[in-house]
């Protein structure tokens, strides 16, 4: 038994021997291992861990765990902007609020220096400027200063680059550092590195770039604007290509790209690689390295079948017939194919690492665009495949929207990096990022009129608004009442037993004072006097005393009934962003004459509806004399009958909709009153009736159509295009004049001769 014991002692002894001498090694590494993996779930990963990564990547490019010496990329980022004096810049440091408190937002631009021309693209931003509500030829009421020195390309090869900036504008009395400046540049830096630089010091201005990139771009206080071409319009510009029947959303290509292939430098990686994804089916990527002068000592083995693929297809067959296309950077991060895959509706698809997409502060391009990665090249195929048909639709549109409300144009362009600006001045009434990315766009959504959705006309049907169930009856007066046969005193007791009429507003255009109170009827609403000022644009001024978000718009002799007045009331509630009226007139375009042409014939078609007798939102008083510019409301008032006009302009270049006729209960024969000592441009108010067509017979009649004629040829080229939308709808009460019992009509008065 002693002995069995020593045995199996001995047996265990040599047994733990033999595990410390052979197997230790691994015990100790297994108690290391299950320390450090402990550790890992606390701080995974850990890319030093060369026996896992060993073959995958450099010791030099892995990050070192624990390493407090190494930045975030977001402290990176930091220290890159703190690099140079003004890269700290915020709105709060480095702009002079003050200077915006006393005018308001207004812009002064330098005038040019002598024997320094400018390039035709920096005259458009100057033009678009100069012919803005922003502008203001006096420098000590502006808010913000734009150069006169055309900084738009600072590449020094360029034939458009300006010497010595610094020098110039360091002369300047108003440039202060830079402060209250803005500055425009849409090319920066040379050959090769095509950088950021600029040339010269910007100091504290404001920096409206295009291919901005993240890392030099200061949040809140830089815009990025998009890169446009020299040719790009002035103002009004070409419509988006989609069309109402262009369904369904997906076309005959899936994804194209046509464009240059860099050989050598900076942006040729991603487009070197583009030919990976053709695969000449449903995916087109086309490149060429035939550009440049010195292409042939670069060529690779692939430039000639590159060269001769590249001519087999049309680029804008293939932006009209694909529904994604690529947007690869160039030698700068932006191209000019963002804009024209946006016009095309065709989604672009982008491949450009750091840019600031144009006016990102603002628009959510996620809703338009698909984010893609030069590094991950070969997953956008399988990635634009998994979008749905709905949600490419939803693309689409948004595309045309954007396109139409801030790119389509020079003036759309610059009136947007100045809004936005504008909006950083006043937090509080600054436009919320939905009000920018849904029709009809942040331009046309004045903050200064209010902040809340349910006060414009564009919302009530997506929100569940709707407008107030009373409207304002405003009436413009240019001739003296003296008793109760007159059209105004029957007008105004007509208005007035309409159970929807909140108030009556008299604008009071004539020399002469209107009468005293006991003159006017009595009537069961507030009756308000308000004295004008004589001219024909006071009719859309924003008065404080109509509070209701209906406008009933009249003129002393237009002649209505209390049905009439309360149908087209009932038809203004379902639709409050058209304006809704009686009369009507049309447009057309006379290829003799290559013009637009203006006529009051009865037709079918129309594309106005005059303003003697309609009802509209009253925030188009306030786009009427708030947005447009001073120049426009002079030209109204020097041309009798183009206030009207222009308000339908307006409107149908706001809403992209044509007006609505309503039923009218009889033809009336035009009123003679007048205003014995109007205004220049103030027309007699028989001039003015809103129920028969303007005749043009007689010498008066000619010289008030061709007045309209101008006007609208004029509106027309200030607009940029003809925002007028013709239209062939009536709208009639239920049962108009069918053969029924009158006791089942709600307006049977209006079918009475």
């Amino acid at each position: 038994m002693q002995t069995r014991k020593k045995y199996i002692f001995l047996t265990f002894l040599a047994s733990w021997l033999l595990l410390f001498f052979f197997g230790g090694d691994q015990l100790r590494r297994f108690a290391f291992s299950s320390g450090r993996k402990a550790e890992a779930r606390r701080s995974w990963p850990r890319w030093t861990d060369r026996s896992v990564l060993r073959s995958f990547a450099e010791p030099e490019e892995l990050q070192r765990d624990g390493d407090p010496s190494l930045p975030s990329p977001r402290e990176r980022r930091a220290a890159r902007l703190s690099a140079h004096g003004s890269s700290s810049c915020r709105m709060e440091t480095c702009f002079d609020f003050s200077r915006c408190e006393r005018h308001g937002f207004k812009v002064f631009t330098y005038p040019q220096e002598r024997g320094q021309p400018v390039s035709e693209t920096y005259g458009k931003i100057l033009s678009s400027i100069e012919r803005s509500r922003y502008h203001t030829a006096r420098a000590e009421e502006a808010c913000l200063f734009i150069l006169g020195i055309d900084t738009l390309d600072r590449d020094h090869l360029s034939g458009h680059y300006v010497r010595d900036v610094d020098e110039k504008i360091r002369g300047f009395p108003l440039w202060n550092g830079g402060q209250n400046h803005l500055i425009f540049n849409l090319y920066s830096g040379t050959w090769p590195s095509y950088s950021g630089e600029l040339g010269f010091d910007i100091g504290r201005a404001i920096l409206a770039k295009a291919s901005f990139d993240t890392s030099t771009f200061r949040p809140g206080f830089d815009v990025s604007i998009p890169l446009f071409p020299r040719e790009h319009p002035q103002r009004g510009g070409d419509r988006g290509w989609l069309q109402q029947d262009s369904v369904p959303p997906r076309k005959k290509y899936l994804l194209v790209f046509k464009g240059k292939r860099y050989l050598t430098g900076i942006g040729s990686g991603t487009r070197n690689a583009l030919h990976h994804i053709h695969n000449g089916q449903d995916i087109i990527s086309l490149t060429t390295c035939k550009h440049g002068k010195d292409w042939q000592k670069h060529k690779d083995t692939r430039c000639d079948k590159d060269n001769v693929d590249y001519e087999r297809f049309d680029y804008q067959e293939l932006l009209h017939n694909s529904t994604f296309c690529i947007v690869p950077r160039g030698r700068r991060l932006g191209s000019f194919r963002f804009l024209e895959a946006l016009q095309a509706a065709c989604i672009p698809v982008l491949l450009s690492d750091g840019w600031e997409l144009p006016f990102a502060e603002v628009i959510d391009w996620g809703r338009a665009a698909v984010m893609g990665s030069e590094r991950l090249l070969l997953q956008i195929p399988s990635a634009v495949r998994c979008i749905r048909p709905e949600r490419v639709l939803a693309f689409q549109q948004q595309t045309q929207f954007l396109w139409d409300a801030y790119f389509s144009s020079v003036d759309k362009i610059v009136h947007t990096t100045l809004e936005i600006i504008k909006d950083r001045l006043s937090p509080h009434r600054s436009r919320s990022r939905f009000l920018w990315n849904a029709l009809p766009g942040g331009l046309l959504v004045l903050p200064d009129f209010s902040t809340h959705l349910g006060d414009f006309p564009f919302y009530y049907l997506h929100h569940g608004y709707s407008p107030s169930k009373k409207f304002t009856a405003f009436i413009r007066a240019v001739s003296q009442a003296g008793s109760l046969s007159q059209p105004i005193l029957r007008l105004i007791q007509a208005v007035s037993g309409s159970q929807y009429c909140a108030q009556i507003v008299v604008l009071w255009s004539c020399e002469k004072p209107p009468p005293p109170s006991g003159k006017w009827p009595q009537s069961s609403v507030p009756l308000t006097i308000i004295q004008g000022r004589r001219k024909l644009s006071d009719r859309f001024f924003p008065f404080g005393a109509i509070q209701t978000d209906a406008v009933l718009s009249l003129d002393e002799d237009t002649t209505l009934s209390t049905s009439e007045v309360d149908f087209a009331f009932s038809v203004w509630r379902s639709f409050p962003e058209r304006i809704v009226g009686f009369s009507t007139q049309s447009h057309f375009w006379d290829p003799e004459q290559r013009r637009w042409g203006y006529t009051s014939k009865w037709t079918n078609e129309l594309s106005m509806v005059l303003t003697a007798a309609a009802f509209y939102h009253r925030y188009y008083h306030s786009l009427f004399t708030e947005y447009l510019p001073a120049g426009l409301r002079e030209l109204v008032d020097g041309l009798a009958a183009c206030e009207d006009i222009l308000m339908n302009v307006l409107v149908a270049a706001v809403t992209k909709l044509p007006p609505i006729k309503v039923t009218q209960r009889k033809q009336h024969k035009e009123g003679v009153a007048q205003c014995g000592e109007g205004a220049a441009g103030t027309p007699p108010a028989g001039q003015r009736s809103p129920s028969a067509p303007h005749s043009a017979e007689g010498t008066e009649g000619s010289r008030r159509f061709s007045q309209r004629q101008d006007c609208l040829d004029q509106l027309a080229d200030w607009f940029g295009h003809m925002p007028l939308v013709s239209s062939r709808l009536r709208l009639d009460p239920v049962l108009f004049k069918d053969q029924v019992s009158v006791l089942r009509k709600k307006y049977p008065s209006l079918e009475k001769p």
